[in-house]
């Protein structure tokens, strides 16, 4: 299948801003997409572009004062299937991890590892290593925080999510990649499109989504508390460490964000390149 997905974003500054972009489709899904997804501004300004330390693709800019608007559309190739799931995926011993995993052990700005290890150990101590204790987690965090739109805190951190119960998909993956760090799981935060493709209505609306990947069995795969069923069209943006890594913008002074549209779907037709 084709997914078109997209956004539009607009920006109310006093003055000039510099901000940093993170909103293009992750690279490892490159060789999927149909139509590439050029970032737009009105008024023009220049962009430059480049890849962080955790190899995302980040776009500069200096807005104008005024408003300015930024925005993309994209078609990306996806297979239609559910995430993929591997019961039998065994959980690697400290020692044995590769480098490049070792930082996701860590606490991180959302993800305070000391305050939530001894309850991980308490809750988790007794489940099967690998795949089960990762999706144990998950069933957990599920149970334990309502979903609220109108509760949603861009500071709540995984400590604090545990204790108010309640948040969005940023902090059900949040505290579940805590807890599986506590438990010597490597577990990094990703950000990206996913829609509403094979779940029956009602849709709620359309945003950007939070899940988090676990490193085990010698690979990355996807976990996602908030919905805790395997989904179909998920497109990754980016993965870091936690939110602070992957926002969809930073932005260098004063702005009001005055409008916000995230879409994605399936095409009705088959696209063709432009």
């Amino acid at each position: 299948m084709q997914i078109r997905v997209g956004y539009e974003l607009i920006y109310d500054c006093p003055q000039p801003t510099p901000m940093i972009l993170m909103l293009n489709v992750h690279h490892s899904r490159a060789g999927d997409i149909v139509v590439a997804d050029k970032m737009t501004t009105e008024p023009v300004v220049p962009v430059t572009s480049y890849h962080d330390s955790f190899g995302n693709w980040c776009s500069r800019i200096v807005a104008p004062a005024g408003r300015t608007r930024i925005s993309s559309t994209a078609i990306v190739n996806d297979n239609g299937q559910p995430d993929p799931v591997f019961p039998s995926a065994r959980q690697h011993m400290v020692q044995d991890l590769p480098d490049d995993t070792l930082v996701f052990l860590l606490g991180s700005r959302y993800c305070e590892t000391d305050l939530l290890s001894e309850t991980a150990w308490q809750l988790f101590n007794d489940t099967p290593l690998g795949w089960p204790r990762v999706q144990a987690i998950c069933d957990f965090v599920h149970n334990h925080i309502t979903f609220d739109y109108a509760r949603a805190r861009a500071t709540r951190t995984a400590w604090e999510a545990f204790n108010e119960r309640t948040g969005v998909c940023r902090d059900f993956a949040h505290l579940a990649l805590t807890l599986c760090r506590a438990m010597n799981i490597p577990a990094r935060y990703c950000t990206g499109y996913l829609g509403d493709i094979g779940v029956p209505p009602p849709h709620g609306p359309m945003d950007f989504a939070g899940w988090f990947e676990a490193y085990l069995d010698g690979a990355w795969h996807t976990f996602d508390p908030r919905n805790n069923v395997p989904r179909i069209g998920r497109i990754l943006m980016a993965r870091g460490r936690d939110a602070t890594d992957v926002p969809i913008s930073n932005t260098f002074g004063p702005n009001t964000l005055v409008g916000f549209q995230v879409f994605t779907g399936v095409m009705t037709t088959a696209a063709s390149t432009p």
